[in-house]
């Protein structure tokens, strides 16, 4: 058995630990993942059950104890591409506006047919508004989360723009955080 102790780290860390963890078990090992929150619980067990393997979350205290059991690979994309796409802005290139936010709502569909699927989606500055309330895009940035994809949403912009309340897809992230996603990633899309 593997234990984690991710306690006190923002997400998405727990789960890159965990991935990291995991892709080094054998079939049947156990990795423990310690968290101190619930968006990185239901993180954790989103991108377990994504890939084949069993979890079960028990309450420590204020913590959680997220034990994943390896199983065998899914017949689903494969996450190992190390994809991570960050956004943020709320068009795609620059010129007309409505046409540079339907390209980047086609974009964000067509990161829904993508194979491999990125491992990360992460939003900050004008692209904090994709993940809240009124997006054109929230159908499908939740059709990536159910898939076990990572979308963190930057806290300091959200908080600028006055929208935390309306965060509907996806975690609050931090900016230590998105530059670790993005340092980690072994491709790398900044829209």
């Amino acid at each position: 058995m593997t234990t984690i102790n991710t306690l006190g780290l923002p997400c998405p860390l727990p789960v890159i630990h965990a991935k990291k963890a995991l892709r080094e078990a054998t079939v049947g090992q156990v990795v423990t993942v310690l968290v101190d929150n619930d968006i990185a619980v239901q993180n954790l067990e989103k991108m377990a059950k994504t890939q084949g393997h069993q979890v079960a979350t028990t309450p420590q205290g204020a913590n959680f104890e997220v034990a994943i059991t390896v199983g065998h690979p899914v017949a689903v994309p494969s996450q190992e591409g190390g994809l991570v796409v960050a956004i943020s802005r709320g068009t795609l290139g620059s010129g007309d506006e409505k046409l540079g936010r339907n390209l980047l709502k086609a974009f964000i569909f067509s990161l829904t047919e993508l194979e491999p699927w990125p491992e990360y989606l992460l939003f900050f500055n004008g692209g904090a508004f994709l993940t809240c309330q009124g997006s054109d895009s929230l159908k499908d940035l939740q059709d990536l989360a159910d898939r076990g994809i990572i979308i963190g949403t930057c806290g300091a912009c959200l908080d600028y723009y006055g929208l935390r309340d309306q965060l509907k897809v996806g975690a609050v992230t931090n900016m230590m955080a998105i530059v670790s996603a993005m340092g980690q990633a072994k491709r790398l899309i900044n829209v």
